[in-house]
């Protein structure tokens, strides 16, 4: 660093945890009591994930055991008070996208606007095959529901399928976090997303795909989307550098993944989360 160079200053990260809402886990006292500890440990964020049809062949840790993520979220919001609510990731060709928007604005309205908006665009071939859709659209899909939702939350008065209606409640649209991998996900973060959310991404990577985001930006005359990664953080000094590496390319949340087995398990976890954020 030359000898007149300011020293860099990483912005505070934002910390999380992905609550199983799968599985043995996914039980009502489980759920609360998980979001209830990470509020009072001083943790930004809880996640939940999405899955509506799993295959009997891979259903190995789930049993196909799965609440629905905007279910989970909207009992969360009545369990918690500061804490936000995500879905990592919320699969956006699964489910009619004017319903889905309702729900999404309901919750955020109820939430006192703590909801933050994760989306994908799915990837299992069975699932699609259950809900009678095609993998192959996926992605027009995703596109178009996106858009539609920056419709309902941009004005009142939506049109969709040639009939204009209120959209209300409309409270301020969450934030939106595409998850996905690189190129199309960057792509479709630049036009619609406030973040990109890749999953278990090398550090070293990072740099070069926030070029890429704010090249991308440009074409659609927005600002590039932050970076939040999701993962497992390791614990103690090992989760401080893990941290501090990928802030240095350019990650600002952290969104941890941990497959505890019981609730005392899980609340361990986010003892281990709490002492690491009060460290960084």
């Amino acid at each position: 660093m030359p000898a007149n160079a300011e020293p860099q200053t990483l912005e505070e990260p934002r910390i999380g945890i992905v609550l199983r809402n799968m599985g043995p886990q996914a039980e009502t006292n489980t759920l609360a009591a998980m979001a209830e500890a990470a509020e009072r440990a001083g943790l930004d964020s809880i996640w939940v994930t999405d899955h509506v049809a799993i295959a009997p062949q891979e259903s190995e840790g789930s049993n196909g055991r799965y609440f629905d993520p905007l279910a989970t979220l909207a009992y969360l919001a009545a369990k918690t008070h500061r804490i936000q609510l995500g879905t990592a990731v919320l699969i956006l060709p699964y489910r009619p996208r004017l319903p889905t928007a309702k729900w999404i604005a309901t919750i955020q309205e109820l939430s006192g606007g703590r909801l933050r908006l994760g989306v994908g665009v799915g990837w299992m071939d069975t699932e699609f095959r259950a809900l009678g859709l095609a993998r192959s659209s996926r992605g027009r899909v995703s596109d178009e529901n996106l858009a539609f939702l920056h419709r309902c939350f941009d004005q009142d008065i939506v049109s969709e399928n040639g009939q204009d209606f209120l959209f209300r409640p409309r409270p301020k649209r969450p934030p939106i976090l595409v998850g996905g991998r690189a190129p199309h996900a960057l792509r479709r973060a630049a036009q619609f997303a406030d973040a990109w959310l890749p999953v278990r991404i090398e550090a070293e990577a990072l740099a070069g795909h926030m070029h890429t985001l704010a090249e991308y930006a440009k074409e659609f005359s927005r600002l590039p989307p932050r970076i939040s990664v999701m993962g497992p953080i390791p614990p103690a000094d090992e989760g401080i550098e893990h941290v501090a590496r990928y802030q240095r390319g350019g990650a600002t949340e952290f969104l941890h993944t941990v497959a505890y087995a019981d609730l005392d398990e899980g609340l361990r976890a986010i003892e281990s989360l709490a002492n690491l954020r009060r460290q960084l």
